[in-house]
């Protein structure tokens, strides 16, 4: 089993960032991509980006793509969503994923373990 707890979410206004981290454990060795998500009240999950493990390559929905950065520290066993230029569509509970399979995906369906998420709520 992995164990995903996220952290760092909070009210911001329009332009504002934030950091949202996710720390890992239990058997991390097993899952290879590390994703964000987020779901905003009455729409689908959402894929936001993914990072690999072993590469360290990344992925980002077009929506984020130069505003947001996904990261990992290996050695804390921790994944980060840095968020600049927040916009109020960015609101949402955001959660972290893991999936045991080899390769980026978007499809929420293809991952193992969540997080409980963390809400972020930017006011215009």
């Amino acid at each position: 089993q992995v164990q995903l707890v996220e952290s760092g979410g909070g009210l911001v206004q329009t332009g504002g960032s934030l950091r949202l981290s996710c720390v890992t454990s239990g058997r991390t060795f097993s899952t290879y991509i590390m994703a964000w998500f987020r779901q905003a009240p009455g729409k689908e999950r959402e894929y936001v980006a993914s990072i690999n493990r072993s590469d360290g390559s990344t992925y980002y929905v077009n929506s984020v793509k130069g505003r947001f950065t996904i990261s990992k520290d290996d050695a804390e066993n921790m994944v980060y969503l840095q968020m600049n230029n927040l916009k109020p569509e960015d609101t949402a509970l955001y959660y972290c994923a893991a999936r045991t399979g080899r390769f980026h995906n978007t499809v929420a369906s293809l991952y193992d373990y969540w997080g409980q998420g963390t809400q972020v709520t930017v006011s215009s």
